[in-house]
C-alpha cells in the first residue's frame, strides 16, 4: 500500500468541532463583561469609566471584548503596548480613545499618531521623544516605583508639557487590593499635590481596586481591568460580579481504582479507599497551573471534584466517585460559576490576573473558544 504523502494527509479545520489542537474550551460571556462595566460605572457616577483591555482583554479576546464594551458605553480604552492598541483600534474603528500604558518607543512613535493612539508618557525621555506629536497622557509615580515621572522630574515635566494640552494625568495604586492599606491615602495625597502642576488635565488614579475604595479615589476617570472579567481584585470582601469566562475540558477515560493505588507523576496521592476517577484533557500546556496539583478542583453536576496528584502537561486526574454524570466526553468546569476565579487563584497561591492571562489566555490562543 502506498503511503500517504504529507500533502494528502487529512487536516483538522480550526473551525471544526474541536476548534483547534487542544480540547479545553473557553466560553466568554460578553454580556457579563458589559454588566461588570456597568457595575463600575454606577460605582463612580461622577467619573468616566474606561476599560482596560491589555493582554488581549486579560486573555479573553480583545477583538470581541472591546466592541462589546464600546456597545455598553465605554469610550476610553487602555492597552499595555502599541500592537495591542492597533488590534483594538481595528476592532473598534475610529472614535474611542485608546491609551498605551507603556508609552512610545523610538521605533514606533510615528505609528501612534497615524492610528490615533494616545501614548502614556512615563519618563522625560518619552516626553522628549513624543515632542507633542499629538494627544498624550502623563503617568506620575506616587509610590509604585515602576513606571512614571518621579518626584525629581515633576518640575521639568511641567515645564516641558506646559502648553501640550494633556489628555490625562494618571497614577497607579500599589496597594489598591487592600482597601484599608495606609499606602492608598499616601499615594492619593501625593497624586493631588503632583497633579496641581497640571491644573487643566483630567485626572485618573483608580483601577479596579481603587474604584472600590470610594469616591475620593475616582477623580475624572476610573480604569477597571480585572473587575470587567469577574474579580474585584481585592484581597478579601470582593463584590459579586458576573462570570465572564468559563473553561471546561472533557473526560477522556474513567477507571475504578482500589485502595492503596497511587496517581500521576511522583505518586503524590494514594487512595485511602476504592475510588472512581476521571482522566481529563487538561494540563499546564493549556495554562492550568501546576501549583493547583492536589489543591485545585473541577466542577461537575454542581459539585467540586478534587484533582488527585500532580497536574501534568496534558492531563489531570479528578475524583468522580459517586457521580453518575461522569462519562467519557463529559465536560468538567475548571473556571466559571462553580469554579470561581478568585477561589481558583487563592488555591494556586496567585492572583486572578494570572489565572485569566495564563489559563484563559492559553485556551483562547489555542483557538478552543466559543
Amino acid at each position: 500500500m502506498k503511503a500517504n504523502s504529507p500533502a494528502s494527509l487529512p487536516r483538522l479545520s480550526q473551525d471544526g468541532p474541536s476548534g483547534g489542537t487542544r480540547l479545553a474550551r473557553l466560553r466568554v460571556d460578553l454580556s457579563a463583561i458589559q454588566e461588570n462595566w456597568r457595575f463600575f460605572k454606577k460605582r463612580a457616577p461622577s467619573a468616566a469609566t474606561a476599560a482596560v483591555v491589555k493582554a488581549d482583554a486579560y486573555g479573553l479576546g480583545a477583538e470581541r471584548v472591546a466592541p462589546a464594551l464600546a456597545k455598553a458605553g465605554a469610550r476610553v480604552f487602555f492597552t499595555a503596548t502599541l500592537n495591542e492598541a492597533l488590534a483594538v483600534r481595528q476592532a473598534l474603528g475610529e472614535g474611542p480613545q485608546i491609551f498605551v500604558l507603556n508609552g512610545p518607543q523610538s521605533v514606533d512613535a510615528e505609528l501612534f499618531a497615524a492610528a490615533n493612539i494616545t501614548p502614556v508618557l512615563n519618563s522625560m525621555a518619552q516626553i522628549a521623544l513624543w515632542n507633542a506629536r499629538g494627544p498624550m497622557a502623563l503617568h506620575i509615580d506616587t509610590g509604585m516605583n515602576r513606571l512614571g515621572i518621579g518626584p525629581e522630574e515633576l518640575a521639568p515635566a511641567a515645564i516641558a508639557l506646559k502648553d501640550a494640552g494633556l489628555a490625562l494625568v494618571m497614577s497607579h495604586l500599589a496597594c489598591g487590593s487592600d482597601i484599608s492599606h495606609e499606602m492608598n491615602a499616601r499615594q492619593r495625597a501625593r497624586f493631588i499635590d503632583a497633579a496641581s502642576l497640571f491644573p487643566k488635565a483630567p485626572l485618573s488614579l483608580a483601577a479596579t481596586g481603587g474604584a472600590l475604595i470610594g469616591g475620593d479615589y475616582h477623580f475624572d476617570l476610573i480604569r477597571p481591568g480585572i473587575g470587567l472579567y469577574g474579580s474585584g481584585g481585592l484581597d478579601g470582601g470582593n463584590p459579586t460580579l458576573a462570570v465572564a469566562a468559563t473553561i471546561e475540558a472533557p473526560i477522556l477515560q474513567l477507571r475504578d481504582v482500589e485502595a492503596g493505588e497511587s496517581f500521576g507523576y511522583g505518586a503524590t496521592f494514594t487512595a485511602a479507599k476504592k475510588m472512581r476517577t476521571a482522566t481529563v484533557a487538561l494540563g499546564y500546556a493549556d495554562g492550568y497551573l501546576r501549583s493547583l496539583s492536589g489543591s485545585g478542583y473541577g466542577a461537575l453536576s454542581g459539585q467540586k471534584r478534587p484533582i488527585l496528584g500532580r497536574v501534568s502537561m496534558d492531563l489531570i486526574i479528578v475524583d468522580v466517585s459517586g457521580c453518575a454524570d461522569a462519562t467519557p466526553g463529559t465536560m468538567i468546569e475548571f473556571l466559571g460559576a462553580d469554579a470561581k476565579l478568585d477561589d481558583i487563584a487563592a488555591l494556586a497561591g496567585t492572583a486572578p490576573y494570572e489565572i485569566l492571562t495564563t489559563f484563559a489566555g492559553a485556551v483562547h490562543k489555542n483557538g478552543a473558544r466559543t
